[in-house]
């Protein structure tokens, strides 16, 4: 049970409490450049998924035969080398969106979230703790992401995936699906889940405490 409860841990971590974006502050790059839609932020998402899962499982596969001495280095190949089978992916499948994404694909290599992890988690634990963290890290990047490109979407364009939500007399705020409202919106997220995260905390100090809990 205990280590059902540690596996389930693990995995959503990365969700809420040590959210890559909005606690860790990481990939930031990403986030306010490519989510000026909803369907590109799903994509970086997706495509940082990849990378991520896919290399946290190779390098806690080998975590016991990589040289410490050279072990980035063997990071940034292990994760260039994902990097580049979804970029060609997404060339040939989506085509149109591969192209408004531009250099943030390639760029994915660079994502301090990314080696962080490698580092960090991968290079120290289990194949299967090591996969289950970067679950939960990429499915809060892609959490983060689809927040921010779907607010920035729904105000700027007055749709949601390109499908309309409001009438003809809606008048789009032209500035959300431009880098100061990314900046914008992120700002105003990033205070909310602040505020989510005091709140929470503030009333789990306001919970009795189980009799003979302080007892040394």
């Amino acid at each position: 049970m205990a280590k059902k409860l540690d596996s389930y841990e693990e995995m959503i971590k990365g969700l809420w409490r040590e959210n890559p974006v909005f606690v860790q502050v990481l990939g930031m790059c990403p986030m306010l450049a490519v989510t000026n839609s909803a369907v590109n932020a799903v994509v970086m998402g997706v495509a940082t998924f990849f990378v991520l899962v896919s290399s946290s499982f190779l390098v806690s596969s080998f975590r016991g035969v990589i040289p410490k001495q050279v072990r980035i280095s063997i990071y940034v190949v292990i994760i260039a080398t994902f990097v580049t089978v979804a970029d060609y992916t997404l060339l040939a499948l989506v085509p149109a969106i591969h192209k408004e994404l531009g250099a943030f694909i390639p760029l994915i290599v660079a994502n301090c979230m990314i080696l962080g992890r490698q580092e960090a988690y991968a290079s120290k634990n289990s194949v299967k703790f090591a996969v289950l963290d970067a679950i939960g890290t990429a499915g809060g990047f892609m959490f983060a992401l689809l927040a921010l490109g779907g607010v920035r979407e729904i105000l700027g364009e007055g749709k949601i995936f390109g499908v309309p939500l409001f009438g003809d007399n809606f008048e789009p705020w032209v500035i959300m699906i431009l880098p100061p409202g990314g900046f914008i919106t992120l700002g105003l997220i990033l205070l909310f889940f602040n505020w989510v995260t005091a709140r929470r905390a503030a009333r789990n100090q306001l919970q009795p405490q189980p009799v003979g809990s302080d007892i040394r």
